[in-house]
């Protein structure tokens, strides 16, 4: 490992044009100043008392959390024990790089896409996921710092497997299956909207109605659907409008019956949805007359 070791230093930009890697171990390390780069920061936290500032956000970190920082997000690490080693793997790499890969295959782009879609930035691994991320970045370096036969073909091939297991355990992490009893409380939770949606339906009173947490309910609907609640809910009541209309109900009255009390609110939800307004959407689709 020692061989493998960086000495850290100020500069942040890269001397590369397409990637760059990192292993650090410092102690009394002090903060670096709010910073940007016009690449892909991943950042694999190893050990240390630290916090990852990225924009106004403040996140404490643990080990085995990968921090994803975007090119032109302003980020930074705060120390809060410089008497505890700080650990850490650190992975440049190029937008033109990260576009040539995923014209190989999109599914290189998930964790990038998932980090913009859903505005998370840290994502958390156990020992064993961690451990596999880790030995790709040493195989990495040590390729990097080898002088072997198809180097570079060994350094892209090493690169594209640390990135294939890292996409593929955030993908893991996000549609991992709900357990029993939660998929369970899911379903009663989808079939009590069901069934109220003309009613004012909000998150406190659904939670209020199972005992359970806001948070908990709106956490199965993100793992389960990848949509919040109100999502949901807006969603089913534009379904249920657009089949009141379509079997002959003006659209003020399906609008009312459906659950939407402004209609403001609900002529933009709809024509986000379908892409015209309700009413030409009616004129459409209205059925010919014999």
């Amino acid at each position: 490992m020692k061989q493998l070791r960086s000495t850290f230093n100020t500069r942040q930009y890269m001397l590369s044009k397409d990637f760059e890697v990192y292993y650090y171990s410092d102690l009394h390390f002090q903060s670096v100043g709010s910073h940007s780069h016009a690449y892909y920061e991943l950042y694999f936290f190893v050990e240390g008392a630290v916090d990852m500032e990225i924009g106004s956000r403040r996140f404490p970190l643990r080990p085995g959390d990968v921090v994803i920082v975007p090119p032109g997000i302003a980020h930074r690490g705060l120390i809060r024990d410089g008497s505890i080693p700080y650990r850490r793997f650190v992975f440049w790499i190029s937008r033109d790089y990260c576009r040539a890969m995923m014209e190989q295959s999109p599914d290189y782009a998930y964790l990038f896409q998932h980090v913009v879609t859903s505005h998370r930035n840290v994502y958390h691994f156990d020992v064993i996921r961690f451990n596999a991320l880790r030995g790709k970045l040493l195989d990495l370096l040590d390729e990097l710092h080898g002088d072997r036969f198809a180097r570079s073909a060994g350094i892209a091939l090493r690169i594209s497997d640390l990135l294939l297991t890292l996409n593929r355990a955030v993908y893991d992490q996000q549609h991992a299956p709900l357990p029993q009893e939660s998929r369970t409380q899911y379903e009663a939770v989808v079939s009590y909207i069901d069934g109220h949606l003309e009613e004012n339906l909000t998150l406190d009173r659904i939670a209020a109605e199972f005992y359970i947490s806001k948070y908990y309910i709106a956490h199965l609907f993100q793992q389960n659907l990848g949509l919040s609640v109100h999502q949901y809910i807006t969603k089913k009541r534009l379904a249920l409008c657009r089949d009141a209309m379509l079997g002959g109900t003006g659209i003020t009255a399906a609008c009312t019956q459906s659950g939407f009390h402004d209609y403001s609110s609900f002529y933009r939800a709809f024509k986000k949805e379908y892409g015209v307004s309700p009413a030409l959407y009616a004129e459409l689709h209205r059925p010919e007359k014999e």
